[in-house]
């Protein structure tokens, strides 16, 4: 592979990844919101530890619960 072609993959490669990092993010602050929104937690600066723990912690209770899921479709194939 000549270095243009290993530059351009890899380019390529970092802009996907960029793409795939915002996207990410994007899911992750929506899920945030859509948590509290449910818990009945205004986020901001005077949200207190415990109510922002509370979103946190079901974020990770979901996060797991969907890693979870996807590795049981894995082996299932």
């Amino acid at each position: 592979m000549s270095t243009s072609t290993k530059s351009k993959s890899t380019s390529s490669t970092k802009k996907t990844n960029q793409t795939a990092t915002t996207k990410m993010a994007k899911k992750s602050e929506q899920m945030k919101y859509e948590v509290a929104e449910e818990f009945g937690v205004k986020l901001g600066a005077t949200a207190t530890a415990r109510d922002n723990g509370k979103v946190g912690g079901e974020i990770t209770r979901r996060l797991v619960k969907l890693a979870q899921g996807k590795t049981e479709e894995n082996e299932n194939k």
